[in-house]
Order: structure tokens, then sequence, then C-alpha cells
């Protein structure tokens, strides 16, 4: 094949319909590659090493991934990823976000107050029973509406007989369905968080950059009646970690990719998506900086959530410089012809090339009503927890009097329980912040639809964004759980006899909602059906193997522990604790450079020549944070927390050339455990796993 004089990530793209021989993919459980890390790694995962895995790995609902780390349920993931149930202990007496947190005894350990862990425990392709249910002949509405139908039942007849959490997942973007069950833990307590200063050092600045020096951990335990769980598939802990040019694998839940989404798909993207999101980010940045310089309190209640504005936005600026390449797009209109034509080639397929013009069609409509979606269904008009809790209520009583498969896809039988568990939460939720959100999101409401619009109009009520959010914020009851669980147990009546006022803005927008989101789910089925038909080729023409977009469900990939070369310069496969002083003297101790006091007097006491982070080729997205990073063996060496700068573009394509895992080491956490923190039953714990106090009887 001759070379196009363009970057190798964009030659991957020019022959998609090719096999995948580079370290590509977040694979399937029940589809694992197994031909390609034959032929590359020379290594063949058995079913039972699959499967260790598989239950070794955690979903953490509140976005992001973990592991399973000794018998007595102990859990590791991200400082990041913990960060929301970190939040909500704080008060103004501990920051326990910035503060950290030990609990030495398991009567200390803290319990979260709205942390949902999600184990995978089978999948079960349903794709022809879920297909079947869409007859010829139906309009994409009443298609819309068959597959809904049985997806809830599948879904509810699964949670009936197993009692696990069961989500019928869609793959390939409408090409396969997958019936996924998952063993909950609702009882999950908090045992160990170090610093934000060390789990983030680097700040803003080194987010997205390698060499990195964090400790981005946090430990967790999950308990069962009471007690701790125990835990039958947990990672053994690997004390010397990975080695240089080592195969490794992730396991983990990617959130979302782009990299089958059509040309007409990824232009909306460019040419609407992303400026509409950048620009709500950058506001919201600004709002919640200049609320949090305003006091220490202030800062504190606002921190996790201005960290996740700031995380996002720089992401979205490093996926975004990705769509303005025009080379990236020429790329994939050519991919995408060549796909037309193979499949025009074949007389069984034929038919199947219009699959493009009709998701093309579909995507415009999308296009056009993308705006009031986002503002009133996505809630970007109503920036604000109680208004969510708000219209949870309102809907639930409408869609409660519907059958199961009628109702809106989070008020199906089968989600109920993590529904509830969610809204019964005892999150403190402070009127001043709560006011600001709204206020701002009024203002950008009015701003997009325009003061004169109609709803706008009704909404503001004849007062100013600001006072309408004050006034709606001061007044509304739905911060009173008490209240919340009296209006769910209630009917259609008895909340509108409620009179809250946060109730009726979300009765004011309803309608208008519900539309728009009929009116994409409609057109989202069309693609669906496209992209089945689309699929249904691939799988019978291609002879490789190809794995489908991310969907925030178990994924597994793989790669190799390996630098790069950047500016001539070559940058090491992992850094050690030494550089991360040498990296705090480069810049005087000063913010987000400094040290947290603890480190500074432990520095004697810890080897300075233990590895503390590494870069793997692994093939990761938002939502591996906190993915176990282990060995052929099974064996746990490093825990993802991050990609470099060059790795925002696998949202879209992926490359091997500069783009990077990054990771903490196994090793850095025992040491940090044991040389800072003093907690040595902890690292006993994750070496041996098993808890010191099971081993003492208690």
């Amino acid at each position: 094949m001759k070379h196009s004089p363009i970057c190798p990530w964009l030659i991957l793209l020019m022959i998609q319909s090719l096999p995948v021989w580079s370290d590509e993919g977040m694979w399937l459980f029940n589809d694992p590659p197994r031909q390609l890390l034959r032929e590359r790694h020379q290594f063949d995962p058995s079913a039972e090493w699959l499967e260790h895995l598989q239950l070794s790995s955690v979903r953490f609902n509140s976005g992001g991934s973990g592991s399973l780390v000794s018998e007595d349920g102990l859990i590791l993931s991200n400082h990041h990823v913990g960060a929301d149930a970190l939040h909500k202990f704080g008060d103004a007496t501990h920051d326990y976000l910035r503060d950290g947190f030990y609990a030495r005894r398991p009567e200390e350990e803290k319990r979260c107050l709205d942390l949902e862990l999600n184990v995978l425990m089978s999948i079960e392709n349903v794709t022809d029973r879920v297909n079947a249910a869409v007859k010829p002949g139906l309009s994409a509405e009443e298609a819309f509406a068959a597959r809904r139908a049985v997806m809830a039942a599948i879904e509810k007849e699964s949670l009936e007989r197993t009692g696990w959490r069961s989500d019928v997942v869609t793959l390939y973007h409408g090409g396969q369905y997958h019936l996924y069950r998952y063993k909950k833990y609702t009882d999950v307590r908090l045992v160990f968080a170090p610093e934000q200063q060390i789990a983030f050092f680097g700040g803003d600045p080194d987010n997205f950059e390698y060499p990195r020096f964090n400790l981005d951990i946090c430990l967790f335990r999950a308990y069962e009646n009471g007690k701790p769980a125990k835990i039958r598939h947990y990672l053994k802990w690997s004390a010397g970690g990975p080695r240089e040019n080592e195969l490794v694998f992730v396991s983990g839940n990617p959130g979302r990719t782009s990299r089958l989404l059509t040309v007409s798909e990824l232009t909306d993207l460019r040419d609407r998506q992303f400026p509409y999101v950048l620009s709500r980010l950058h506001r919201l940045e600004v709002l919640l900086s200049a609320y949090s310089a305003r006091s220490e309190e202030n800062a504190r209640r606002a921190k996790d959530l201005l960290f996740g504005v700031e995380n996002g936005r720089k992401a979205r600026e490093g996926m975004f410089a990705c769509l303005q390449d025009p080379r990236f797009i020429e790329a994939k209109k050519t991919a995408e012809q060549q796909s037309r034509n193979a499949l025009r080639a074949q007389p069984e397929f034929r038919d199947h090339a219009s699959a493009w013009d009709q998701i093309d069609a579909a995507q415009q409509i999308i296009a056009r009503e993308g705006l009031r979606h986002a503002l009133l269904e996505s809630g970007h008009g109503f920036n604000s927890t109680l208004f969510g809790i708000a219209r949870t209520l309102l809907r639930g009583a409408e869609e409660k009097n519907k059958s199961n498969g009628e109702r809106l896809r989070e008020y199906r039988d089968s989600n109920r329980e993590s529904l509830e568990f969610e809204l019964f939460s005892e999150e403190p939720l402070y009127d001043d912040l709560e006011t600001l959100k709204l206020a701002d999101s009024l203002s950008w409401l009015s701003s997009q639809l325009g003061a004169d619009h109609s709803l706008v109009r009704q909404v503001l009520n004849g007062i100013s964004p600001r006072e309408r959010a004050f006034e709606l914020v001061r007044q509304t009851r739905v911060k009173d759980v008490a209240f919340r669980r009296q209006l769910w147990q209630g009917d259609a009546a008895a909340v509108s006899a409620a009179r809250d006022p946060m109730i009726e803005l979300a009765r004011l927008a309803d309608e208008q909602a519900r539309s728009v989101r009929k009116t994409l789910e409609t057109q989202e089925e069309i693609k669906r059906q496209a992209y089945g038909r689309i699929v249904q080729a691939r799988f019978a023409l291609e002879k490789g193997q190809f794995y489908p977009d991310a969907t925030f469900t178990l994924r597994l990939a793989f790669g190799a522990v390996k630098g790069y070369t950047q500016e001539k310069q070559s940058i090491p496969f992992q850094t050690t604790f030494q550089g991360l002083f040498e990296r705090s003297n480069e810049h005087q101790g000063k913010p987000p450079f400094d040290l947290p006091p603890r480190w500074l007097a432990k520095k004697s006491s810890i080897d300075l020549t233990t590895p503390f982070n590494f870069v793997s080729t692994a093939d990761i997205i938002g939502g591996n944070s906190g993915s176990p990073v282990v060995n052929r063996q099974g064996e746990f060496v490093g825990i993802i927390f991050d990609g470099n700068i060059q790795s925002l573009v696998l949202d879209f394509a992926y490359t091997d050339q500069q783009a990077r895992a990054v990771s903490v080491h196994s090793q850095a956490i025992l040491h940090a455990l044991r040389k800072v923190y003093e907690a040595t039953p902890l690292a006993d714990e994750l070496e041996s796993g098993r808890a010191a106090w099971t081993a003492q009887g208690r």
C-alpha cells in the first residue's frame, strides 16, 4: 500500500475496513481479541483468566472504574473518581477531598451517601430478540416504542430471575444488543484517600501531560448485610509492578468513543456540538472560579464541580482540535466511500449502501433540534440539582401509571431501585451554590432561545434570572428527603397538589422537553436500523474482528509499557518519587506544585528511586479512570488515572505513536501507604489479599 504523507493514525482511518493489528481496541469480554493477542503477543487468555478479571473489575455508577483487591471487599479506584463521595462527606470542619482520610479500624470506615458499585456477572447476546420486536412496516416512532418495550421486558425478566441489575446495552450503535447483569453494592464505605494535592499534583498545568507524579488513588470497602463483603474474585498484587515493554491489560468502563460515526455525525460534532459545549464549559468555569475565590468554604463547596468542568473543558479542547484537522475528515470521507463501494460490489449487500444516507438524513433533524434538546431535556437551561430532583418527582408520578415497556427508560422497573437510591440521597445541597448555578443557566436559556421566547417568559415569570433562581431555591421543599419520599409514593395529583415551585418549573418545560426527546429518539431509531445493516455487512465480509464504540460498560484493552519521543526528546516509561520532589522544587513549591506537609516531613523515609507513574499504549478513554492494569498473570501492576495530551484523539481514532495511558505504579501505592501515611495494615491487606482484622478473627 502506498502511504500518504499524513500522520499514522489518519492512515489507520483510511484502512479501517482491514483487520486491526496494532494494540488497538476496547474489546468485549464475551468477544476478546484472541487471534490478535496470539499473533502479536503470543498470549492466549483462558476463559478462566478472562472471567477472573471480569469479576474482579468494578464500575462506579458515579462515573469511573475500579477493582476488587482483597477477599474482604477492598476496592481501589482513583481519588478523582471517589471525589464525588469525598465531597459529600465534607463540611466546614473537615474537607475530606482536600485533606484526605484513613480509617485505621473497621468501625471508622465511613459509609458513602449514594455510591452504587457494579460488578459485571454475565453477558448475554439478545440481538435477535430485540430486533424481532421491530416488525417490517413499522414507522420509526413505532419501531422505537417496540424496541424500548422489548428491552424493558428482557431487563425485568432478568432482574426477577437473578436479582442482579440488568441492562440491555446497545452496541455498534444498533448493530447488536447485549444483556449485562451486575451485582450491586450500595453499602460502600471509604477506607483511605490521600490529600487532593498529591492525588492531583501539578493541577491543571500538568493535567493530560506527562511525565506525571500523582498518587491518584482512593480505597473503599463493599459491605453486605452490615459486614465486609466476602469476595472470591479479586486481583492479586504485584509488588514489583510492570517492566518496560511488558504486555499489560486494562479492564475498565470507557465512557464513549466516536470511532464508528459517519462523516455527517462527525461534522455535526465539529460544527455544532463541540462549539456549544466548549462555550458552556468556559462560562461555567468562570462562574465557579469566581464563586470559589470569595471564601474557603465556597471553594470547598464548588471544588468537585469545578474540577469536573476544568477537566472536561481541557479534554474537549483536545478532541476538538482533532475534528478541526481537515486531514481527519478527508480520511474519514475516503474510508466511508470505500466502505460503500465494498457493499455495492456484493449483490447481497448492495442495498445496505444506502444506510449512510439514512444516517445523514436523521442527523440533519437531530442537529436542527439539538439546541432545544440540550437546553430542555438535558437540562442545560436549568442547571440545578434541585431541578433534577423536581423533574424526577414530576415525571415519576406520570410514568408509574404506564406499562413498564411504555415508560421513559430511566423509569423502567429494572432501574427503579437505582433511581430511588439516587433520589433519596442525603447529599448536602447549598442554597447559594444552587442559586448561582440556576441563575446562570436561566440566563443561558434566555440568551440561547431569546428573551421573548414564550417558554423563557413563562420560566422567568417577569423577573430577572437571578431573582427567579433565588425565589425558586428558597421556596422549594424538594431539598427535604422526607418530602421527596412522600411525593414519590403519591400520584400525579399529589405532586400537583404540593404546588412546589421547583416542580412547577419542571412542569413548565416538560411538555416541550418530552416532545424534543421523542423527536431525537425517533431519529436515533432510524440510525440504529441503518447501523444494524452496516454492521451486519461488515461482520459478513470482514475476516478480522472489530470492536464497538465505548458504552460505559466493561471492556478489555491491552498494550505495552513504553515511553515515547516528543519534540526529539525521549520520554521515559516511568517516573520516580525523586522526580516528584524535583518537580516541586522547580516551581519553588508554589501551587499547584506544592506538596502536602506530610510528604515534606516524611521525605527522609522515602526511597526516592521507587517508581511513581508509568505509561502504556493501552487503548483508554474517559470512564477508564480507576481501571486496574494487570500483567499476563492477572496481577495488579497499576491503576489508570489519565492519558497524555496526545491521547485525546482516541475518542475518534487510535494511535500508539505518542498517545499513552498514564497509571499509578503498584510499588508507589505500597510505598506511600507504608512510608508516608503509616498505613501498614492497609498495605498488608493489598499484598496479602486479606484484612488484618480478618486474620485476627474479627
